[in-house]
């Protein structure tokens, strides 16, 4: 089960359900892959709601890795997942939204306030609701 205290998100990939979570070293490797100055930039790549089928293929290898998995781009760019594409803009929607921290409901902040919203315009397919 995935622990949402730690960023984790549980997806259907591959034939099995799967822990994905961004470490820090996850997004040191996002951010060198996409050129990004930092994590704010990396956000900011994401939140104009387009998403390449490479970034997609980026993304959820670093939160394979980041929860202890082996596994390499060229590995999961051959894994399936139920519903096709928007399944897999699902899964980086998710991700992106744990480890940024925009949560249901108080947005994850201990203030409680509403974290600023990196996916813009709600592009959440329906396989996309939090576990």
């Amino acid at each position: 089960m995935a622990n949402r205290h730690r960023g984790e998100i549980e997806a259907e990939i591959g034939g099995a359900t799967r822990r994905l979570r961004l470490t820090l070293g996850a997004l040191a490797d996002l951010e060198a892959a996409f050129g990004a100055e930092d994590m704010a930039d990396l956000a900011r790549r994401f939140s104009g709601g387009s998403l390449r089928s490479r970034d997609a293929i980026q993304v959820i290898a670093a939160g394979l890795r980041g929860a202890g998995e082996a596994v390499t781009d060229d590995d999961v760019a051959a894994m399936a997942a139920p519903g096709g594409a928007p399944a897999y803009a699902g899964i980086v929607v998710r991700l992106l939204a744990e480890t940024f921290g925009v949560a249901d409901g108080d947005g994850g902040r201990p203030d409680g306030g509403a974290a600023p919203d990196p996916f813009p315009g709600g592009r959440r397919s329906p396989s996309a609701s939090p576990s």
